[in-house]
């Protein structure tokens, strides 16, 4: 199968991609509209997102499976406290009493990220108004790298598994999106079930070895990735047997030899998530599809400096 997407992910002669991580996460709220309405203005055309469900089945953008007291405020304004509420277990209209602009620079996740901004009002998106505002014609050539999270609490379920990729993929073709659409998990299986229902979305494979630390502060996706006991080497090759057509590693996993051997599987490489201008020059010397940031304005600037670009017109 041909896919349409693929073009708008890889790499040509003077251009490599640019993703927003969650938007532009280093800016402005993650997963958030506002941090969406941002990437785009600022010309970057390939958004990353993550998809989970509410409890009366909402495809929802948020990465935690559990709504985080580092950037999740309640009613009263107030961090949350106490135990934190899992996303599946809330209605979609009581996962907007809560507010998501912004971080407690308290914690350890939000001191990773001091320029953030602080935002009041902002509420957890669903799928269906990122898709709606990509309708624009203004964003006809803006793409999805749209991460389905896997819950390790239902790893065993079958059932509801499919449920959630049915529901993404339903919201999808109902906004027309599949042809600009990259279905992306670390959880392979996932990935298989993905490949059934959504035939016409090209399937982008997560991988993190086991040995680099998990980021503080966000849900691991180690319980659910399948790379233990493999080298960065081994990676194309099983991503490819796997019939994906992205592979998208850590940026501190990937080498030379990994990707020249996913160039010669015909895979695309979005690696993820470079942030310091050392490790973007080091990805671009190597010669990437696409990279995936939290600083937009970062891989920008150093992609001209560089005499390259991140679109093609």
């Amino acid at each position: 199968m041909q896919y349409p997407q693929i073009p708008a992910f890889a790499a040509r002669p003077g251009v490599i991609r640019l993703a927003g991580h969650r938007g532009a996460r280093g800016v402005l709220p993650e997963n958030t509209m506002e941090g969406f309405a941002f990437t785009l203005a600022a010309g970057v055309e390939l958004l990353e997102l993550d998809v989970t469900a509410t409890r009366d089945g909402v495809p929802v953008i948020t990465h935690n499976h559990r709504l985080t007291r580092s950037m999740i405020r309640g009613a009263d304004g107030c961090w949350l406290q106490g135990e934190e509420p899992k996303v599946s277990s809330l209605t979609y209209a009581e996962l907007q009493t809560y507010d998501a602009g912004g971080l407690d620079g308290r914690s350890t996740y939000g001191q990773r990220f001091p320029d953030q901004a602080f935002l009041t009002g902002v509420r957890i998106p669903r799928l269906a108004d990122l898709l709606a505002l990509l309708q624009r014609p203004e964003h006809k050539n803006v793409h999805l790298l749209l991460e389905i999270k896997s819950d390790p609490d239902l790893i065993g379920d079958t059932a509801a598994r499919r449920k959630l990729v049915e529901a993404v993929v339903s919201e999808v073709r109902q906004a027309k999106m599949q042809p600009r659409t990259v279905l992306h998990s670390f959880d392979w299986d996932l990935l298989a079930e993905c490949q059934r229902i959504a035939p016409e979305m090209p399937a982008s494979f997560l991988t993190q070895l086991p040995d680099n630390a998990d980021d503080p502060g966000e849900d691991s996706s180690k319980a659910v990735n399948p790379v233990a006991g493999c080298s960065a080497l081994d990676l194309p090759d099983r991503v490819a047997a796997a019939k994906g057509q992205f592979w998208c590693p850590y940026f501190q996993d990937i080498t030379a030899d990994a990707l020249a051997r996913a160039r010669a599987l015909g895979l695309v490489t979005v690696v993820w998530t470079v942030n310091e201008p050392e490790d973007i020059d080091r990805m671009i010397a190597l010669g990437v599809d696409a990279i995936c940031t939290d600083y937009p304005g970062r891989v920008q600037r150093r992609l001209l400096m560089h005499g390259l670009h991140w679109r093609t017109e």
